[in-house]
């Protein structure tokens, strides 16, 4: 598998979880969750079914946002992402409150009769719970989660592998940078022993020892050409 196929399975990996998590948000919100029996005492009783999108009213726009996520997943890379996958844990586990709520406390008479909107003088006679699309709902949360655990770890891998192939290029051009500054420092010393043999030449030539420290002429020039 090619380094460009490996990254495009990668990247499609918290798209699919993505699309699954908003279609159960989506199909929970329109199933019902709970079945309201009431009387008011005047007539027959009454049911009331409650759809998602009542008893679990956050469903239907966390299945919106998920699905601009997906979209939102191939325009952003490095830090946003990581804030992108950090959103999605966040719906994720919005979404999981109120399916765990009603898995393990059931449906409060108060709150069955105030979401079904029934008449003051109405009692609730009993509260009938389903079970399936509080279940659906987690797989939803659960494969939100998971998506943005792996565009997380997927984001620390394209860092680690940038910094992999940028270590060679780096040593290239530390290699190249010293390899200038030495031929510099080279050409600098070859041009200064020249221009030291230059000065010492030109000193012979003007009847001046090079060697001297002293300063003084020599007597050839302090007399003058000897006869």
């Amino acid at each position: 598998m090619t380094e460009g196929s490996g990254r495009r399975s990668s990247a499609a990996v918290p798209v699919a979880l993505l699309v699954v998590a908003a279609a159960c948000l989506w199909g929970a919100s329109r199933m019902t969750w709970v079945r309201v029996t009431s009387a008011d005492g005047l007539g027959e009783g009454r049911t009331d079914s409650l759809l998602g999108s009542t008893w679990a009213a956050a469903t239907t726009p966390l299945a919106l946002v998920l699905l601009a996520a997906v979209a939102a997943s191939f325009a952003v890379r490095g830090w946003a992402l990581r804030v992108l996958a950090l959103l999605i844990a966040a719906v994720a586990v919005a979404a999981a409150i109120p399916a765990v709520r009603l898995l393990t406390a059931g449906a409060s008479d108060a709150q069955s009769a105030a979401l079904a909107e029934l008449p003051a003088r109405a009692e609730v006679s009993s509260t009938d719970v389903s079970v399936l699309p509080a279940i659906v709902t987690l797989i939803g949360a659960l494969c939100a989660l998971a998506a943005a655990v792996v565009s997380i770890r997927r984001t620390s891998a394209s860092q680690v592998l940038s910094s992999k192939y940028d270590a060679p290029a780096v040593r290239r051009d530390e290699v190249a940078r010293r390899s200038r500054i030495s031929s510099a420092e080279n050409s600098a010393r070859d041009e200064g022993e020249d221009l030291t043999e230059r000065m010492m030449w030109d000193a012979l030539d003007a009847g001046e020892d090079p060697t001297d420290e002293s300063g003084t002429p020599r007597s050839s020039d302090r007399h003058g050409p000897l006869r």
